[in-house]
């Protein structure tokens, strides 16, 4: 049985139909296939040109997918390794800013259901929060946030 050939075009248009793609990791992915007469980078022009690839889209795609489970120092970073432009990922960082603390809550309540009985879970609970590249200011206001089976002081 024959295999089918796909153009470059077609498997780019592919690709970006299943998610969005950076422009570095996009021509990377084309150019494993790509032969001497492929021409990638005028492909990948092509596609900026024709609004089929966007770093605006694919920051704030990447944004959404991993805001519920990381803090905002390994967003950061991951956008970074992508090549975007910098005002690309200052304006990522500046919408990050409001929601760590309240994202940190959340991870950390959703792995963790119980306070922390010692300095050792504390520690522990910490140190889970740290590895999702979450802030100390934000790791500390979810230590500090009740949890659902705790009583409130008043």
């Amino acid at each position: 049985m024959l295999k089918l050939k796909i153009s470059l075009k077609a498997r780019a248009l592919r690709y970006l139909s299943m998610r969005e793609h950076s422009r570095q990791e996009l021509g990377r992915k084309l150019s494993r296939y790509a032969e001497e007469s492929d021409d990638v980078p005028a492909l990948l022009d092509f596609l900026e040109g024709a609004k089929f690839l966007s770093a605006e889209r694919f920051s704030e795609s990447l944004v959404r997918r991993r805001q519920a489970r990381f803090g905002n120092q390994r967003i950061l970073s991951e956008l970074q390794s992508h090549d975007l432009d910098k005002t690309e990922i200052e304006k990522m960082k500046a919408q990050l800013m409001d929601t760590e603390a309240s994202r940190a809550i959340e991870v950390l309540h959703r792995k963790y259901r119980a306070a922390p009985a010692d300095h050792l879970e504390r520690a522990k609970q910490m140190q889970f929060l740290q590895q999702r590249g979450f802030s100390g200011k934000s790791i500390q206001a979810a230590l500090r946030a009740c949890r659902d089976g705790d009583e409130i002081d008043t």
